[in-house]
């Protein structure tokens, strides 16, 4: 509690700089809004999904969601930056690919859909010429948080905003959490509201909508996240989590609330490691965590963690194949019943689309 009033406290004294980061972004769209900096176009149907506001709003899962029910009837890739990767410029998964070569989240893509192309680059404008000449058959490509990066003009444009957090309540950072404009929502063609909590109503619903003010063209939607069975990291057979379990959480995400939230309601006790969003695991890490789950007294006892960080254990696949070292998927979940007219917005999207002339 102490520390959490202690950093907004912090944050708030940081409002000066906020106030002139909040200025620069201005500067930025403003340039690209009047065409005195440009955007490209391509002659394919590109979806965005992005946020105004750093941190976990659930773009992974989105990015998952889209490719499941678009890849039957499209032939999909996707092209993220490739954070925290240890290589630079213009890179396609394969079979010999880790996370420090593309990144965890387009890791997680490979490894979840390897039927797809998945493509990290810096330069979208770049990377996307060469994806292309990978793989000329592609019909669409998802553009993993890319609405920032205005060098491309996607089709579509899908934008996430945390339930707990939206954007017309956050303010720049570093005294909020906004890296973009509030009013640059109007770009969006597309807003969802993400991990919404259990049991929100209808008049929340109509409230928010109300208050993230949606232009005519524009669709809100509200989700949730599901969490799965938890399965081996190694493995893959799956283990059931009930009261009687003792859990060592381990994580290396910017949001963690919504797992521990999760936990809370279905164990009686458990234990957190938590590290830095992306933080890239060192063998030392790992000793630490072993060390911190011996000293736990329990007969029924597992380490767990999320799926984008154990892309980055997967480097210590023979250290963690004798320790119970579980992943716990998740899934995106429409609620309001608006899964059906969310994908087919989508996909009128992709079914109409025309070349920019």
């Amino acid at each position: 509690m102490f520390s959490n009033w202690f950093l907004k406290s912090f944050r708030i004294l940081l409002l000066p700089f906020a106030i002139v980061y909040g200025l620069v972004i201005w500067i930025r769209n403003w340039l690209y809004d009047h065409n005195l900096l440009r955007s490209s176009s391509f002659g394919l149907p590109l979806i965005c999904v992005g946020n105004l506001s750093v941190g976990g709003t659930g773009k992974s899962p989105m990015v998952e969601f889209l490719v499941l029910h678009l890849k039957h009837r499209y032939k999909v890739a996707t092209l993220s930056r490739g954070y925290k990767r240890k290589t630079k410029g213009y890179a396609l998964a394969t079979d010999e690919t880790t996370a420090l070569d593309v990144g965890d989240e387009p890791m997680l893509f490979h490894k979840k859909f390897p039927d797809i192309p998945v493509a990290v680059g810096e330069e979208r404008i770049v990377a996307i010429p060469q994806l292309l000449h990978d793989n000329p058959a592609t019909q669409v490509i998802i553009l993993d948080d890319a609405f920032q990066h205005r060098a491309i003009k996607a089709g579509l444009n899908i934008i996430l905003t945390e339930y707990g957090n939206l954007f017309t309540r956050d303010f720049f950072l570093p005294t909020g959490d906004l890296r973009d404009m509030p009013s640059s929502y109007k770009r969006a063609d597309i807003i969802v509201v993400t991990k919404c909590r259990d049991g929100i109503t209808m008049q929340e619903k109509i409230d928010i909508t109300e208050e993230i003010n949606p232009l005519p063209h524009q669709k809100v939607f509200f989700s949730s996240i599901s969490y799965g069975t938890p399965y081996h990291i190694t493995n893959h057979k799956f283990t059931f989590i009930d009261d009687k379990t003792e859990v060592l959480l381990v994580t290396g995400i910017a949001n963690p609330k919504p797992l521990k939230m999760f936990l809370e309601d279905r164990i009686q006790t458990y234990y957190m490691m938590p590290f830095n969003d992306h933080h890239i695991f060192t063998i030392d890490d790992w000793r630490d965590i072993v060390k911190r789950f011996n000293s736990i007294d329990s007969p029924r006892k597992i380490i767990l963690t999320t799926e984008k960080d154990a892309m980055r254990f997967l480097k210590f696949r023979q250290e963690l194949s004798g320790m119970p070292f579980f992943v716990i998927p998740i899934e995106n979940q429409f609620l309001f019943g608006q899964e059906n007219e969310f994908t087919n917005a989508v996909i009128s999207f992709l079914d109409n689309f025309k070349q920019p002339s």
